[in-house]
């Protein structure tokens, strides 16, 4: 397994190979638990749920479907550039060039395909046209921590007629820890809500 990966030609495909793997599997677990990904990371969890906002205070929100999705398609090609270079290499038996050319390949493939899901996702998001303003009274489920006092933004999941978005949220009063239930008492002008223990 260790000559599989890391031999003289292999480790130029397998180190990308378990890298983008790794992380990209441990990036879709977070995404499911519902951890809030932070700044750093470019991006969120419940990004692609506030695509749906048509009212034109989400721009800055919407372009962060990029960055995450820019760092989703890198990590997809390194899976795929890795896999392919290895599968040329060891079960096709070719020299590295030609294993380079499939592995050039696969992770463009790969990447493709990431960005076609995501868009996918994007188009069925923002097919609802749910105003942010909409949001005002509802309540939901916090789906990262909120820092007490507007120190901070955390992430809320709130079911606006039949669909669910996730937005930024502020609070005024305690931190509101994860999966605590809440309502929103305003919809502030840089895109997100301020809510309340419900």
């Amino acid at each position: 397994m260790i000559d599989l990966l890391f031999g003289p030609q292999t480790i130029w495909f397998g180190v990308p190979a378990l890298i983008g793997t790794l992380f990209f599997v441990l990036r879709l677990a977070m995404v499911a638990a519902g951890i809030d990904l932070g700044d750093g990371a470019d991006g969120d969890a419940g990004v692609a749920m506030d695509a749906g906002v048509d009212d034109g205070l989400d721009h800055a929100e919407s372009s962060s479907i990029f960055k995450f999705l820019s760092l989703q398609t890198i990590t997809a090609f390194c899976m795929g550039f890795g896999w392919g270079g290895l599968l040329g290499l060891r079960t096709f038996g070719y020299d590295l060039g030609g294993s380079l050319a499939i592995a050039v390949l696969g992770g463009v493939a790969f990447a493709w395909f990431i960005v076609w899901c995501f868009q996918l996702m994007y188009a069925m998001e923002s097919s609802g046209n749910i105003s942010i303003r909409q949001a005002l009274g509802c309540e939901g489920v916090t789906a990262s921590m909120i820092p007490a006092g507007g120190d901070g933004t955390g992430r809320v999941r709130l079911t606006i007629g039949d669909r669910q978005r996730a937005y930024g949220a502020r609070t005024e009063g305690e931190a509101i820890g994860m999966h605590s239930r809440v309502r929103v008492t305003r919809v502030n002008d840089d895109n997100t809500v301020t809510v309340v223990r419900a």
